[in-house]
């Protein structure tokens, strides 16, 4: 991965809207950047908005991503990092989902300067199940999950964006089917499987940033009891927000009702 400046180009970084504050906008494994278009109209006349694609993203070289390097969530947090530094951040808001919402806890216990606050939409520390702790999934599914996107990533894709997406939105499933599709079918294992094996438990404790948790009612990827454990272990001062409706990707399933709830988490205390 390019280093300093060149990381801008690589990860397709852009700065857009006219406010002051910075605010960071970090998409989840399967989208893009694109997956906050219909969020961004919303913000763009308050803030000044980071955006940038995951070197895993299907609108990245995919010469870029080095499997001997991503293999935990740390070179992730690297790449964010070494983004706000090459942008000129000293200090921004940031909305992650789901990976993100993890690599924005990261980064935050690394440099806590950074970040006035953290929001973390679909966010989970551990995906598996465990002695009391309920990930929602056990070892024996994700290993379906993982043998039937090496067997054949089409068919994947298209049985599993409908169930991710959860409400009934084809506009939400044609697109997130897009951004999989995009994903080299390798990559897009590979880095599954990174995820689903990490476990940033131990580490929650260390956040001193502010975080608000927000989850939908329904989440086949994330049990909305997840949201109540990052609540009560993360280290900062934390609140959570349910979102009445279903699915993993409501900027993609219900834009106007997450932009409303973002913007009461970023205007509160």
């Amino acid at each position: 991965m390019p280093s300093n400046t060149r990381i801008l180009e690589a990860l397709n970084v852009r700065v857009v809207g006219s406010g002051e504050q910075y605010l960071v906008l970090a998409h989840g494994l399967g989208t893009d950047q694109s997956a906050w278009a219909r969020i961004l109209p919303f913000f763009k006349p308050g803030y000044r908005i980071v955006l940038y694609d995951l070197v895993c993203a299907g609108s990245v070289n995919p010469d870029y991503f080095d499997f001997n390097r991503y293999t935990n969530l740390d070179p992730f947090v690297d790449d964010l990092l070494t983004i706000l530094d090459a942008v000129g951040v000293k200090k921004c808001a940031y909305v992650g989902h789901s990976v993100s919402a993890m690599i924005g806890i990261l980064a935050a216990i690394r440099r806590p300067e950074l970040f006035s606050k953290l929001i973390l939409i679909g966010a989970s520390p551990r995906f598996l199940n465990d002695k009391d702790y309920h990930g929602g999934f056990e070892q024996e599914e994700i290993d379906k999950v993982f043998l039937a996107m090496e067997r054949n990533y089409s068919a994947w894709v298209s049985g599993f964006a409908p169930l991710a997406v959860g409400a009934d939105v084809p506009t939400a499933v044609r697109e997130f089917s897009r951004t999989l599709f995009n994903m080299r079918p390798d990559i897009s294992l590979f880095t599954s499987k990174v995820v689903f094996h990490s476990d940033l438990r131990e580490f929650l404790g260390f956040v001193r940033v502010p975080c608000c948790i927000i989850q939908t009612t329904k989440d086949h990827s994330v049990p909305a009891s997840v949201a109540n454990y990052l609540k009560e272990h993360l280290g900062g001062r934390n609140t959570v927000i349910m979102l009445e409706t279903e699915g993993h990707l409501p900027h993609l399933s219900a834009p106007g009702l997450l932009a409303r709830k973002l913007r009461h988490a970023l205007s509160s205390p």
